[in-house]
């Protein structure tokens, strides 16, 4: 391995690390935990109601939404847009 790519593989590992590092803190979490909680609920009614794709993506996104607060990080947040919490 060259000395240029271990560069750009620990370059790659820095930033990776910096943009997964937690960035909310309890309030957010909690909030982000109840938002997972409605959107998976919401995809479960709409699955009992036969609206197979719309509540495939709730299930996806309230998994999604549990993952940021189980993680205590929020994607929009590490792309640089302020939220309040």
């Amino acid at each position: 391995m060259s000395l240029i790519s271990c560069a750009v593989k620990l370059c790659y590992q820095m930033r990776v690390k910096k943009f997964f590092s937690p960035n909310i803190t309890g309030v957010g979490r909690l909030i982000r935990f109840l938002i997972g909680c409605a959107f998976v609920f919401a995809g479960w009614l709409l699955g009992r109601a036969d609206y197979t794709l719309p509540a495939i993506l709730l299930f996806i996104g309230g998994g999604f939404v549990w993952f940021e607060a189980a993680r205590g990080w929020c994607m929009m947040r590490a792309c640089g847009v302020k939220t309040k919490w």
